[in-house]
């Protein structure tokens, strides 16, 4: 019998015969794994599995190879329940499990990504500070599975004040004097991605959606043949529509 026990946080469940799912999760074990739960379209297991749900749980299978099962599921909080006045939080919740489905690789373990997935699922409650810890989110991604943006200092003259763009070729960071004369080729650095006291202020949200949106299709959803998700369009317009972008 292969078991392993851990933190998990639901990403989709899709039906399985006429009482079962079965459920993919982002684990702090294994990274993303599947596995059937048994009677999962039943009212007291159904809240437990709705994507972003985070979850104490235990996978078992006789061979580690097979399908497997999860038993012992518990919620550690999170889900559409805890978000449900927000709408924008909502669709955050589809995002993120949305992206992770689409761009993480299966039983591959990814701590650092984990972690921040359930960090930032416990501050969708925060409706004034979780967007710019969205975008955050979708930077570390990027950087999970190795297409990390370098912005420590500026690619064309090496020093790290007053950065303000970053190449869509490159990845790299530009002061914004630097910069300037090439400003229509290059894409925005909002400053709170610069880390320090910098908060994001109105159209900083924006601007980081464009920027992680520009490399999260070129190299995780271009080179595979996939799309970005609707889930992150309806995001993007829930947080224009209330103003938070």
């Amino acid at each position: 019998m292969s078991a392993w026990t851990g933190n998990a946080i639901a990403l989709s469940a899709r039906r399985f015969g006429e009482n079962d799912v079965i459920l993919e999760v982002l684990s702090d074990q294994v990274g993303r794994a599947s596995g059937l739960v048994y009677g999962g379209v039943g009212k007291r297991k159904r809240a437990l599995i709705e994507p972003g749900t985070r979850l104490h749980l235990t996978w078992k299978s006789r061979l580690e190879e097979q399908l497997g099962f999860f038993d012992e599921m518990e919620s550690r909080g999170g889900g559409p329940a805890d978000v449900m006045e927000d709408g924008a939080a909502l669709a955050a919740l589809s995002c993120v499990a949305a992206l992770l489905l689409e761009v993480t690789p299966e039983r591959q373990p990814c701590v650092g990504l984990f972690e921040a997935t359930d960090i930032l699922l416990q501050a969708l409650s925060d409706t004034q500070g979780w967007p710019a810890l969205y975008i955050r989110w979708e930077m570390g991604l990027l950087a999970e599975m190795g297409y990390g943006l370098d912005l420590s200092h500026c690619a064309l003259t090496g020093s790290p004040d007053d950065l303000a763009w970053v190449s869509p070729k490159t990845g790299r960071a530009a002061s914004r004097a630097a910069g300037e004369p090439f400003a229509d080729k290059l894409l925005v650095l909002p400053p709170f991605l610069l880390g320090g006291q910098n908060r994001p202020i109105s159209g900083d949200v924006a601007d980081g959606f464009a920027l992680m949106g520009h490399f999260i299709e070129r190299e995780l959803l271009n080179p595979v043949r996939k799309t970005m998700p609707e889930a992150r369009a309806r995001l993007i317009f829930a947080l224009g529509k209330t103003g938070r972008l």
